[in-house]
């Protein structure tokens, strides 16, 4: 019975943290309470789920708790579903309680001695040390007391940074895809290895360099005290002017080397991650250019220009300064900390005593700060938003006369990004005055402690002088310790994320010869052409028609009746279920893409137009086309005339997807592109219907003379665009072929195509 409530007990509670928003098909959208104000609890929950087959991605929001999950249509929405309340019922259930990585099933036998164990062995091993500490600090020597302080800093440290480690290794987890080999860092600067070791040894150097100038200016010091520096006595510098001499030149060696090595491992790591982002953006973008058509469309268009670029970006900048700080901060430890040990052990402790708490604190303030600036940058989006909202909507505004209304809007936003910004620079400022504040007691405890042992005799001055500064040095790189995790997690969800985009299939190339461009006939066949799109009802079901070869043929019909389809399948955009699509006789999936498109004219019903000129955008795809020819496209287009009348003619701008056009000239733009590439087949799906019926009758005498000796096929809603056309199918719902025949023939039917005549024209059928 109390297994019954239990089970039924977390059974609400999982309920109650996480709760379906919204359920469509392929995507769910949840509220999920564990990653509410926890950036690294969202990123692990939406890694685990994106590791799951069949999820294509997943994405959760610390700042309002909403997991998007998007998957494949063979899975079932109550499968989903199921997966996400176990991933989040693994989170809300970590006994750390710091929201951490939800841990893998374990068999049930195995662990219990080992958890065993480690209950009765640990408690054991800490009450034994903490004795064994305490006999050593009450009854032991000074020595015995150094050594457990110092015991105690390293344990301590130790545990900060393993916390840190593990953090880093389950994210590099996360990241690693199955049969990776290689960590992902070393994936990531692939080629550039010997650019990666080049920048390490300048680092090391010009760590080195700025550790020997401490040491030389505490031996100026230490001339200045005593009169001499036993070290440089040594050298045969035996006086104190001498001495001084040659550590004004040493001081200036060491600051021209500091400044060099810095200038130069700089450069080269900067250089780095320039080229690695280069790289990987050339070769991704490569890729995505060869990607399927439908991983290119709707919203996963923002997903990979967000890979592309943000992502991208994130792996160079991991290796233009992170990484570079991680060096330094490495090689401090290992020439300090060895150096205190063996030279002043007894201030060992003391010198290296904040190493943890600067280490804690910096993790700590990253985690908060993660939060915080999540909190900040969302409400200064919708701040932003609103403002962009409220500006372009200024005639409404002013007609409703809510101008005090809008302004009000924007001071509570205001407000509330203020009141974030506040938050966020408080404990900034309150972080690093901590950590000055901790680098300031290790310096004056080391003074107090070092200067006592001076006093009794227990360490040389000479020793301790140069000493003393050194350690501050590495206080100061260990603040930067939660950054540095923290940007190394980033990197690994970015690599990540770049690889999943380079895992999308490719378009297949056909595999049946070539395919002469001059040689196409131009006859199109669908033979029991079935296709669907995914989660959708079949748009074309078991449709066969022939497109007669040299002949204007028109498809007609109502929206949904998979006549862009048709078009689709012929430019093998996608491919059909079953049955084939032939050109020529020969199924277009057996045919080289490039060699098809070649064949084949397409434009587009809101064709795309790039940012450039207008005599750029018709010459796009036939660069080596002449002036001249690219007027003559657009004469046939009826392009010509507003083009002409342009101030700067064929070399105006026209800005991004030709925004400074109205929606007829950009079809007539395209529509003079397709006419310049003169292919054997022209498709125009809906080409003209942003023309006006002067316009669009003047296109058609000119479409007449261009379709001679070529297969063209027209796809249109608005009838007196094919009523000249040598064929004409009527599609009806369904993907079926309702009607066919001549205008003529068609009216004479009295059927579907002449009831749209009668709608359209207002003309009774004969």
């Amino acid at each position: 019975m109390s297994s019954l409530l239990g089970t039924a007990a977390g059974t609400r509670s999982v309920e109650w943290n996480a709760r379906p928003r919204s359920v469509t098909p392929g995507r769910q959208r949840w509220d999920v309470k564990p990653v509410l104000g926890r950036p690294r609890t969202a990123e692990v929950l939406a890694a685990a789920l994106r590791r799951i087959p069949g999820i294509t991605d997943a994405q959760a929001n610390p700042v309002t708790g909403g997991v998007l999950v998007r998957h494949e249509a063979r899975v079932h929405a109550a499968d989903v579903g199921r997966i996400v309340r176990r991933a989040v019922t693994l989170i809300a259930g970590d006994p750390t309680g710091t929201g951490g990585r939800p841990t893998p099933a374990r068999p049930a036998a195995a662990p219990a001695p080992r958890a065993d164990r480690g209950l009765v062995v640990r408690p054991v091993l800490a009450v034994g040390g903490g004795v064994a500490a305490g006999i050593a600090l009450v009854k032991g020597s000074a020595r015995s007391r150094q050594l457990v302080a110092l015991g105690a800093v390293t344990a301590a440290t130790a545990t900060v940074l393993r916390k840190a480690w593990d953090r880093t290794t389950d994210a590099s987890r996360n990241a690693a895809r199955p049969g990776d080999e290689r960590h992902p860092l070393l994936e990531i600067v692939g080629p550039h290895r010997r650019r990666l070791s080049r920048a390490a040894a300048l680092s090391i150097a010009c760590q080195v360099s700025e550790i020997a100038l401490g040491t030389f200016l505490g031996w100026t010091g230490l001339v200045l005290i005593k009169g001499e520096a036993a070290p440089l006595a040594r050298l045969g510098l035996t006086t104190a002017s001498a001495q001084l001499l040659g550590l004004a030149g040493l001081v200036a060696a060491a600051c021209a080397a500091v400044a060099g090595l810095s200038y130069a491992s700089n450069l080269q790591w900067r250089r780095l991650g320039q080229d690695i982002e280069h790289d990987w953006r050339s070769r991704t973008y490569r890729h995505v250019q060869h990607l399927e058509l439908g991983q290119l469309e709707g919203e996963r268009t923002t997903r990979v220009a967000g890979a592309l670029t943000d992502d991208v970006g994130q792996l160079g900048a991991f290796f233009a300064g992170p990484a570079n700080e991680v060096l330094q901060l490495g090689t401090s430890l290992a020439l300090l900390v060895p150096a205190f040990l063996l030279l002043a052990p007894q201030i060992a402790w003391i010198a290296f005593l904040p190493i943890p708490v600067v280490a804690w604190l910096s993790l700590r303030h990253q985690d908060k700060a993660a939060a915080d600036y999540a909190v900040t940058g969302e409400r200064r989006a919708r701040l932003g938003s609103q403002v962009i909202n409220s500006l372009e909507a200024g005639a409404t505004v002013k007609s409703f006369c809510t101008e005090d209304h809008e302004a009000e809007r924007i001071d509570e936003l205001s407000e509330a990004a203020q009141e974030s910004g506040r938050r966020t620079d408080r404990s900034t400022i309150r972080h690093a005055e901590t950590v000055r504040a901790c680098t300031t007691a290790s310096m004056a405890g080391t003074l107090l402690i070092g200067g006592r042992s001076v006093l009794n005799g227990t360490l040389r001055f000479e020793v301790f002088s140069p000493l003393i500064g050194l350690p501050q040095m590495l206080l100061m790189r260990m603040s930067r310790l939660g950054g540095i995790v923290d940007q190394y997690q980033r990197t690994l969800a970015s690599h990540d994320r770049v690889q999943r985009l380079r895992a999308l299939p490719v378009e297949a190339d056909g595999t049946g010869g070539t395919v002469d461009v001059g040689k196409v006939r131009g006859e199109i066949a669908l033979d029991h052409v079935s296709f669907a799109y995914p989660g959708r009802t079949p748009a074309l079901e078991n449709l066969s028609m022939t497109i007669p070869a040299g002949q204007v043929t028109a498809l007609v019909g109502a929206t949904g009746s998979g006549k862009t389809t048709i078009a689709r399948l012929l430019m093998r955009f996608q491919d059909a279920d079953s049955g084939s699509v032939l050109l020529d006789g020969r199924d277009v999936r057996e045919l080289p893409r490039h060699h098809l498109r070649h064949a084949v004219g397409f434009v587009a019903q809101d064709p795309f137009l790039f940012d450039g000129t207008i005599a750029d955008n018709i010459r796009y795809g036939s660069f080596d086309a002449s002036d001249e020819a690219v007027v003559e496209a657009a004469m046939r287009a009826e392009a010509h005339p507003f083009v002409a009348a342009l101030p700067d003619g064929y070399e105006t701008l026209i800005g991004e997807r030709g925004a400074a056009l109205s929606g007829g000239q950009r079809q007539r733009i395209a529509l003079a592109r397709a006419i310049l590439k003169d292919a054997p087949v022209v498709i125009l799906d809906e080409a003209t219907s942003a023309v006006d019926n002067e316009t669009e009758a003047a296109i058609q005498r000119t479409l007449r003379v261009f379709a001679a000796d070529r297969t063209m096929l027209i796809i249109a809603h608005r009838l007196s665009t094919v009523r000249h056309a040598d064929r004409i199918y009527v599609m009806d719902q369904g993907g079926v072929v309702a009607e066919q025949g001549t205008h003529d023939e068609l009216l004479a039917q009295h059927g579907l195509y002449a009831s749209l005549w009668q709608l359209q024209a207002g003309e009774p059928a004969a």
